[in-house]
């Protein structure tokens, strides 16, 4: 699926001269580059032969192979997140990575618009709650929701919002539902994940001395709550009046910035937004979230 969409937004980026596409499934990769004006290549070597850049839109277990591959041949690539199945996986292909070669990590949700916006705001949070959840898909089954879903949040809130010092942590669930309990200092972050939902949840909030945040990713929408100005008992009802407004947020689509990004990174030669380096403490983090399952509830 993703892969599908890396595609279909390289055919649409104006840096972007030609396309080429490498899949196992020959007829799927056929059909692919026939929709998107793409060449599909023979093998992995013709791909890499004749490209500038590489997207790695592989199940995660393969991140670790294909990535090195690309790393022998030395082309700057873009590997969709988590940079691979375990922290320790990650930490070799890290150590291989040649000086100065682009490698970036495809955590999308850095890309959504609201976030540098909520960013600017962010002073003191005194509490950060953010979830994250999903009706039932049969599109991953190689990894648990923590992998999955959760990672996306563990990325704002360990690289964006609160970047330094150490944490403290609990949680409980399982292979499809998690809930995460955070301490930053003082500031406790609850992250919750599922892919059993009956309903799509993107949501963020912050709650600060004088203000609360609300941001939903998938709208793409922030909203200021200031602090009631006024108290009053009108005819036994307690009344308050509440100040909420609504920040201006340039809507674009992550992906597209994403990879726009990427593309830029590699003209530059500087580094992506999104190290390796970022990518393996997301893993650690999420495998220390996994370490709090109980045994018998890790598998189901």
């Amino acid at each position: 699926m993703m892969g599908r969409n890396h595609a279909r937004v390289y055919s649409e980026l104006k840096a972007v001269d030609s396309l080429y596409l490498y899949d196992l499934n020959r007829e799927a990769a056929r059909d692919l580059a026939e929709a998107f004006g793409a060449t599909v290549s023979s093998s992995i070597e013709d791909l890499l032969g004749g490209v500038d850049a590489v997207s790695v839109c592989v199940p995660t277990s393969y991140h670790f192979e294909i990535a090195e591959q690309v790393l022998d041949a030395g082309v700057p690539l873009l590997i969709e997140k988590p940079i691979c199945a375990t922290a320790d996986e990650s930490r070799r292909l890290i150590q291989m990575i040649p000086d100065g070669l682009v490698t970036g990590i495809g955590h999308i949700e850095r890309f959504n618009p609201i976030l540098p916006e909520i960013k600017k705001i962010v002073r003191n949070p005194l509490y950060i709650e953010i979830k994250r959840h999903n009706p039932a898909s049969a599109r991953v089954n190689s990894s648990s929701v923590v992998e999955d879903l959760m990672i996306h949040d563990v990325d704002i809130v360990r690289n964006v919002l609160l970047p330094t010092g150490d944490y403290r942590l609990t949680g409980s669930g399982n292979e499809d539902v998690c809930s995460a309990l955070f301490s930053f200092g003082e500031t406790p972050v609850y992250l919750s994940a599922s892919r059993k939902s009956s309903k799509k949840i993107r949501m963020i909030y912050i709650e600060e001395e004088e203000f609360t945040i609300e941001g939903d990713f998938m709208a793409q929408e922030i909203y200021i709550h200031r602090k009631p100005g006024q108290y009053a008992a009108d005819d036994e009802r307690y009344v308050q009046e509440n100040i909420i407004e609504k920040v201006l947020v340039n809507k674009q689509e992550p992906l597209k910035l994403e990879l726009s990004t990427f593309l830029d990174c590699v003209a530059r030669k500087r580094a992506f937004p999104v190290t390796p380096e970022q990518a393996l403490l997301n893993m650690e983090i999420c495998e220390n979230i996994a370490r709090c399952f109980s045994p018998k509830m890790v598998r189901v």
